[in-house]
């Protein structure tokens, strides 16, 4: 039995299963990731892309955080891929109880699952920091520098930078569906960043999977470990 196959056998075995997604996930959808060698986190920038998206760098160079914000984040026009759609499949089959993602592109939710928790927030919704309003992502993206409210503040993203804590109704709810879940499968995602790595360790159930292109420090734990590319593995799952 390849790993493959063991794959599908540990999903059709299931009952209840959480897919754990991060950056890699979207990587086939044209959105780069952060820490691969082609990701941003290894592009030159006048600041590291690190400082830049952190609450400090935000609050004192806010016209500098949309430069970047605009240009490397906005993924408006990037549609879902076939993993997306492959945990539509399984949440319609009754066996996907929910999906926790790192990411900030919405694409779980555009591709039509229901149950997405954000660990990171998500482009599509802004709020002024002053009287809260609502703005859509769009909004966001036209302004030519700044995006201001109506009150005449400043709109910021919905997304968690360094510095901020995460959604606490989102982590313990994410923390609940991990502990209760049978199958952990996490994908894409190098599991370095805290908090949200740490949930791998509340998982008591049966199977821990890993799907990543590279090593991850969780790996001695799994169930099963797959690394290779992900169309490689998706479109071979029923």
């Amino acid at each position: 039995m390849n790993k493959i196959e063991e794959l599908q056998k540990i999903i059709n075995e299931s009952n209840n299963i959480v897919f754990f997604s991060g950056a890699g996930v979207s990587t086939l959808s044209g959105i780069k990731d952060f820490r691969s060698k082609d990701g941003l986190y290894n592009m030159k920038y006048k600041f590291p892309p690190e400082l830049i998206l952190s609450k400090e760098f935000f609050n004192r160079n806010t016209s500098e955080f949309y430069k970047f914000y605009r240009d490397k984040l906005n993924c408006l026009d990037s549609n879902p891929n076939i993993i997306h759609k492959y945990m539509v499949k399984l949440e319609k089959s009754g066996k996907l109880k929910a999906i926790i993602t790192q990411n900030i592109d919405g694409l779980h939710t555009k591709a039509g699952s229901t149950n997405v928790l954000e660990l990171h927030g998500t482009i599509y919704k802004n709020h002024c920091i002053k009287c809260h309003k609502f703005y859509d992502a769009e909004y966001v993206f036209n302004s030519k520098d700044i995006p201001l409210c109506e009150c005449g503040s400043i709109v910021k993203p919905d997304v968690v930078l360094y510095g901020e804590m995460l959604n606490e109704d989102v982590l313990d709810q994410s923390i609940k569906l991990i502990s209760e879940c049978d199958t952990l499968i996490v994908a894409g995602t190098s599991l370095t960043v805290e908090p949200a790595s740490g949930l791998v360790r509340l998982f008591r159930g049966k199977n821990l999977v890993i799907i990543n292109r590279d090593a991850t420090s969780y790996d001695n734990i799994a169930s099963l470990v797959i690394n290779d590319e992900f169309k490689n593995i998706f479109k071979y799952l029923k």
